[in-house]
């Protein structure tokens, strides 16, 4: 059994620019609105399980999406919504 520890774990990696993930983002939100989906639903399914499958095709957005890691959305999405 893993011991466990009382310290706090750091995390911190070096992050592409947040404007692209932006870009990125908006491009694969769209495309899933023109086929018809629910985006938020298609990109929470896609950032809980990872799987790419819950992105459309369409306009290249599941190429796109998986251009960035989603410890990155994440971490753009919760930096945006906190601090404002």
């Amino acid at each position: 059994m893993p011991q466990v520890s009382d310290e706090t774990v750091s995390f911190n990696k070096e992050r592409d620019d947040s404007n692209k993930v932006q870009a990125i983002l908006q491009a694969v939100y769209a495309a899933l609105e023109e086929k018809g989906y629910n985006p938020i639903n298609q990109l929470v399914g896609y950032m809980i399980s990872g799987d790419p499958a819950y992105i459309t095709s369409h306009n290249n957005a599941r190429s796109l999406i998986c251009k960035v890691d989603r410890d990155e959305i994440l971490e753009i999405l919760l930096k945006n919504y906190l601090q404002k």
